[in-house]
């Protein structure tokens, strides 16, 4: 009777167990398929998102790159106009035309010449945050900031690190062409040409959203200078410093024993970027 007693209480304890320990399996289980949701939701929204801000940085690089053909459509060509629709990338456009500082100086052995100084201006997009934002990377053009005219760009479309987002910036870099051009009272002629397109007649904007813009080429300036070196100068050495980042290009000159002329051209394109009212 005892035994029969005892092996009872065993059962009911046994069973209570057991009672106990169903609802506690079926919590563990419901609490990790919880977080296993949980974090399977939140790791694909943060993927969408990343996918969203890479579709809209995607979007403003192609918009810049647009808008650098419309501006570049334009140029020495006084009077010419195109028009661009810059669409919505999440960030903010702005046109800067007092900024981006461009100095040129000459140098050589008899000659050393500041010949131009003078704000060109520049087109800035904001981007929206990206945890990859390729800073950097220049979508046209490199990071020389003067070039010789022979397959360079113009134009300079990087991305740079801002104040607070990563930003797209366009610029123009001067380039410089040169010719032999015969002799002239015994002295070989070498003709020199700078190129500098100059955006600051621009009006000066920040705004968010679709935009439509017009480019204008206004007018092209010439401005010459002549130097007279001696036959022992075989090269001439045009420095530039813009927005604070120094460069060079050197070039040959060419003379006789009487020594060599130098005429130097400066030819200025005037481009303003605006607001287009449709």
């Amino acid at each position: 009777m005892k035994y029969n007693l005892r092996k009872c209480h065993l059962k009911k304890f046994f069973r209570s167990k057991l009672a106990l320990a169903l609802p506690v399996t079926f919590l563990i289980l419901f609490v990790s398929t919880l977080g296993i949701v949980a974090f399977t939701y939140f790791f694909s929204v943060e993927r969408i998102n990343a996918q969203g801000t890479t579709l809209k940085v995607s979007t403003a690089k192609q918009n810049m790159l647009s808008l650098d053909d419309a501006v570049v459509s334009t140029m020495w060509q006084p009077g010419s106009q195109t028009t661009y629709d810059f669409s919505d990338s999440g960030g903010q456009l702005k046109i800067e035309p007092t900024s981006n500082l461009l100095t040129l100086s000459i140098t050589s052995p008899e000659i050393q010449d500041p010949i131009f100084n003078a704000s060109i201006g520049k087109v800035v997009y904001v981007l929206p945050y990206s945890g990859s934002s390729e800073t950097g990377l220049y979508l046209k053009g490199d990071a020389r900031v003067i070039t010789k005219q022979t397959g360079s760009s113009l134009s300079q479309l990087g991305i740079k690190n801002g104040l607070e987002h990563p930003e797209i910036q366009l610029r123009y870099r001067p380039s410089v062409t040169y010719a032999l051009g015969g002799v002239e009272d015994g002295r070989a002629v070498n003709n020199i040409r700078i190129y500098i397109s100059n955006l600051n007649s621009s009006n000066s904007f920040s705004l968010f959203g679709k935009l439509p813009l017009q480019a204008i080429c206004g007018s092209t300036e010439l401005t010459t200078k002549d130097y007279q070196v001696s036959t022992g100068v075989d090269s001439f050495v045009i420095s530039a410093v813009l927005d604070g980042v120094s460069g060079t290009v050197s070039v040959p000159i060419s003379s006789t024993p009487q020594g060599a002329e130098i005429h130097l051209e400066i030819v200025i394109c005037h481009v303003s970027i605006e607001r287009w009212i449709h």
